[in-house]
């Protein structure tokens, strides 16, 4: 089992949860890629675009797991011709009209046909800064997928407290 995981705005280096889970499931002797991806407090969609695009190709996950505006960057790697994954976890997407200076070559973005993955689920906060739990919902329904809301955990990220995410190793490493 090949696990890709996909950073946001930024980059999610240690203690952030993403970070936690890379190391998670290399300790457990599973294949994963963790890339840094180009410039991450300045991303660029369409740098970003070509870079996954290339690990998609080479890497060949079988499971992947987004945060933040890797959702997004997910969203627009379905319209471009990718080999679809087994899994996909999409944890804290921004909204889709994000209106944020500089992310703004990722916006607005609208929900592709399909997304490119067997099995997604959706994780969200009740109280996440860059989306309103009803678009989540919204999202989520679009594709009939399941959503978990976790109650006041932000943006789910290590400013929120998620650096060991007990229940993001679980989903991810059941089939390790």
């Amino acid at each position: 089992m090949k696990t890709l995981i996909l950073h946001g705005w930024g980059g999610s280096d240690a203690p952030h949860w993403q970070a936690e889970l890379a190391s998670e499931i290399a300790k457990n002797y599973g294949t994963v890629s963790f890339p840094l991806l180009d410039n991450c407090h300045f991303p660029s969609k369409n740098r970003w675009l070509k870079q996954v695009k290339a690990l998609l190709e080479d890497f060949k996950p079988d499971t992947v797991v987004c945060h933040s505006l890797a959702n997004t960057l997910w969203f627009w790697l379905c319209e471009e011709d990718i080999i679809p994954v087994k899994r996909l976890f999409m944890v804290s997407p921004p909204s889709l009209t994000t209106e944020i200076d500089t992310i703004k070559t990722f916006f607005p973005c609208k929900l592709p046909q399909k997304l490119c993955a067997k099995e997604v689920q959706m994780i969200v906060s009740d109280n996440d800064p860059y989306i309103k739990v009803e678009e989540a919902q919204q999202m989520a329904s679009h594709y009939d997928i399941p959503l978990t809301i976790i109650q006041n955990a932000g943006h789910i990220n290590a400013d929120s407290g998620y650096g060991k995410w007990g229940l993001i190793e679980k989903l991810v490493m059941e089939e390790l």
